[in-house]
């Protein structure tokens, strides 16, 4: 059975030779870009592989489209920013020839300044990633739910997620995040109370760093789930400016 690797880009010239580099253990990589403008299809290409390219309209989009593209057995979507490993390559292998799942949940290590982060959310990060091609279509424009024909599972080593490098670069993907999930909440009907911009900040610190156990990463956790909590108001901020 063959197993592609998809790898969504725009330019990713800083991750994407380490990343094709990372998924050795596939039999083919498919770097699915939307017209890169740095040298991310030239590197792609000197890894080993092969590049297509199609205008980004939405993620849901993209990720159809990149499924459309290719025929295989198997498809394994990872960003450019993450990384495989060959235990996670052999247990994929391992699962595809045993198991009767159509899909599967891949827990990430995610790496935020440069620290892996276990609390706060930050692990085990379940992402559905790994597919029988033609079972899997994909919905929404933005956080995009993968709609599996037939059963998940979940497996047990983890991508690496070079997540956000900095401070200021978690502050810019939270800005873009929130605006996001204030749509959402506004195609909702949701309108915000006086009392949410208190309410939901504490709530969403609370979640962080008591309930999801941010406090085991020490300064690092308490950091980032004030962090979160301030977007949190920054999403209801921008819910309100929608009117």
């Amino acid at each position: 059975m063959e197993l592609t690797a998809i790898i969504l880009t725009r330019d990713e010239a800083a991750h994407i030779s380490d990343c094709v580099a990372s998924l050795a253990w596939t039999d083919r990589v498919l770097v699915f870009d939307s017209f890169s403008q740095d040298d991310t299809v030239a590197l792609a290409r000197a890894a080993g592989a092969e590049v297509q390219q199609s205008p980004f309209e939405n993620y849901a989009q993209q990720r159809n489209a990149a499924l459309d593209a290719l025929t295989t057995d198997w498809v394994f979507f990872v960003d450019a920013d993450e990384r495989g490993t060959p235990a996670l390559g052999a247990e994929i292998r391992q699962v595809m020839a045993t198991r009767p799942e159509a899909g599967w949940y891949v827990p990430r290590h995610n790496y935020i300044f440069g620290r892996l982060t276990r609390g706060a959310g930050w692990y085990p990060d379940h992402q559905l990633r790994l597919f029988r091609h033609g079972r899997v279509r994909y919905e929404r424009p933005v956080h995009e739910i993968a709609l599996v024909d037939g059963a998940v599972g979940y497996l047990q080593q983890p991508l690496i997620h070079h997540n956000y490098r900095d401070p200021a670069h978690f502050r810019a993907k939270q800005a873009r995040y929130s605006s996001y999930d204030a749509q959402i909440l506004h195609q909702q009907g949701v309108h915000p109370r006086p009392y949410t911009y208190l309410t939901m900040p504490l709530r969403q610190f609370w979640w962080r760093f008591v309930s999801l156990k941010g406090y085991r990463d020490g300064l690092h956790g308490l950091r980032l789930s004030g962090y979160l909590a301030y977007y949190e108001w920054v999403k209801y901020r921008k819910l309100a400016q929608l009117g």
